[in-house]
């Protein structure tokens, strides 16, 4: 109540700002909302966009499909093992919600695919690494090798091109003790 007072006060009766502020602390607890709280009740084929978005939250980007299908990408706080990719049909109705970060999705990224390609089936990258000598770029995600408890470092190596010229794996620097 007394935040609301103080905001009220701070804003006048500007609904406008109020409405932005309401919405940016209902982004910021989404943002950190726990994983099973923030897919919970998701039906697919019956939960609408717009109820997706209220759960869910703000996507970090949005995928337009040529059939009139969109992708929403969901990645889990900064540097987090989980990125979420939750695919709307034409209808506007939940199609599927899928974990990227995940050994069969990294077993697609194949030499020649474009950062665009790459981005949609894994989302945002933990770290991009410009190596001006070499003239490469590499995307980097944290992961759970094991899908459990064994964190991971993913790379996808990009040419000048903007393509995929190798991928490889390292150890979670975060996760190794001295």
């Amino acid at each position: 109540m007394g935040l609301l007072a103080s905001l009220l006060g701070l804003f006048g009766c500007d609904q406008q700002q109020i409405d932005k502020v309401r919405e940016k602390a209902r982004d910021t607890f989404n943002a950190v909302k726990p994983d099973d709280l923030m897919l919970r009740d998701l039906k697919p084929g019956v939960t609408t966009e717009a109820q997706v978005r209220d759960q869910m939250g703000k996507p970090e980007i949005v995928w337009e499909n040529d059939d009139g299908s969109r992708r929403l990408e969901y990645p889990r706080s900064p540097g987090g093992l989980r990125t979420y990719m939750v695919d709307i049909a034409a209808d506007g109705k939940l199609r599927s919600v899928t974990q990227a970060l995940a050994a069969e999705n990294f077993q697609q990224v194949q030499p020649g695919m474009s950062q665009d390609d790459v981005r949609r089936l894994l989302g945002k990258p933990t770290t991009v690494a410009e190596y001006r000598l070499k003239k490469e770029t590499v995307w980097s995600w944290r992961w759970l090798e094991d899908g459990v408890n064994t964190p991971g470092i993913f790379n996808a190596h990009f040419g000048p091109d903007g393509r995929v010229t190798v991928t490889s794996r390292s150890p979670d620097p975060a996760s190794e003790r001295p």
